[in-house]
């Protein structure tokens, strides 16, 4: 039986660097939620102000939009450059 020599490698849609930028986005993505997480109570007759802190309203959804466009920018990014 004859093998055949022509078989091509599959081929990735996306590049290493394009890959890097995605892992990196996936991150501070993952970041911003961490930091919105967390400032309730447990007990529902006490109010928490923490839940209105500089970092879950401004902070956290701006690293999570952040993230959002660099995945953009990774998916758009040219890998043969």
């Amino acid at each position: 039986m004859k093998k055949n020599k022509n078989i091509e490698k599959p081929q990735f849609v996306f590049g290493k660097k394009n890959y890097q930028f995605m892992l990196f986005g996936i991150g501070i993505i993952a970041l911003g939620f961490l930091l919105m997480a967390g400032g309730g109570s447990d007990d529902p007759k006490i109010f928490n102000e923490a839940i209105y802190s500089w970092r879950r309203i401004r902070l956290a959804p701006t690293l999570v939009l952040l993230g959002l466009g660099l995945e953009i920018y990774a998916i758009l990014l040219n890998p043969k450059k």
